[in-house]
């Protein structure tokens, strides 16, 4: 091999680990930090999971109340508004049922036709609807009543795909599906450090949570409770992608050293 030939040989060989370089800095997230619930990769994982969170009814809570019996024309009477309204209402479809549902007042009581105020802060919706359904015996034949939470929402924020304010129709949502609402995290979501904001005892609670982890299933904020806030943190890779300079450094930094390689072999 002649002398040009193997300074040409050197510098091309520079080059390619020079653009080898710059292509590992382009692509610094790890691929493990995308996984979820990463576990030993035993195929008989098991993981103990928190007791399933049961919503009771607030002040300041919407109700939907919804009473049948064996007599349908007298059971209307407690049904101003139809399921499919009170439903569109509670997603802001319906802007002409603005006074849908019961709004639980500060003393902890709604006020139903005939029957008047009904203590129901602090219970269970399965159990407003028994204590309503007992007080409508007086009126109504055998009643069935179901009680719903009007104003049970979830808000995600930050690093996913459709950031949003959803409203759950099932009261009963994790964590997980709250991101499957917002289409999941961006591949520049910080999956190891998912903050929930929750509001406990008059006090705002902030607890993160890593979803790459199969630990957090076992956490209490695992299921979510109504009004909870879910922000996903950017990870480095989002900074950088935004910083031109940033991107353009390492770049730059290569023509530079691919220059002074060929000057010194002339």
């Amino acid at each position: 091999m002649s002398k040009g030939t193997s300074k040409k040989v050197h510098t091309w060989a520079a080059l390619a680990a020079i653009l080898l370089s710059i292509a590992s800095l382009s692509g610094c997230t790890s691929a493990r930090k995308l996984v979820y619930f990463q576990g030993a990769g035993s195929k008989d994982d098991t993981v103990a999971i928190s007791e399933p969170f049961i919503p009771t009814i607030k002040k300041g809570d919407v109700l939907s109340v919804q009473v049948s019996s064996l007599n349908a024309e007298a059971s209307a009477y407690f049904n101003p508004v139809s399921m499919a309204e009170a439903a569109a209402t509670a997603n802001g479809t319906n802007p002409l049922a603005r006074t849908v549902g019961y709004v639980v007042a500060n003393d902890g009581t709604i006020k139903l036709p005939l029957i008047g105020q009904v203590a129901v802060v602090n219970l269970t919706n399965a159990k407003a609807g028994d204590l309503i359904g007992s007080k409508l015996k007086n009126y109504l034949k055998e009643p069935t009543v179901n009680v719903r939470n009007l104003n049970f929402r979830i808000s995600v924020l930050g690093e996913v795909s459709r950031p949003a304010l959803f409203t759950i129709p099932t009261e009963q949502i994790t964590l997980p599906e709250a991101l499957g609402l917002a289409g999941d995290l961006t591949v520049y979501g910080r999956r190891d450090n998912v903050l929930v904001i929750r509001e406990e005892g008059g006090k705002r609670v902030f607890t993160r949570l890593d979803l790459t982890q199969r630990s957090a299933f076992r956490s209490p904020y695992y299921t979510l409770h109504p009004n909870d806030i879910v922000y996903v943190e950017p990870g480095k890779a989002r900074a950088t992608s935004v910083d031109r300079a940033y991107q353009l450094a390492p770049i730059l930094t290569g023509i530079l050293s691919i220059i002074a390689i060929i000057a010194t072999r002339r």
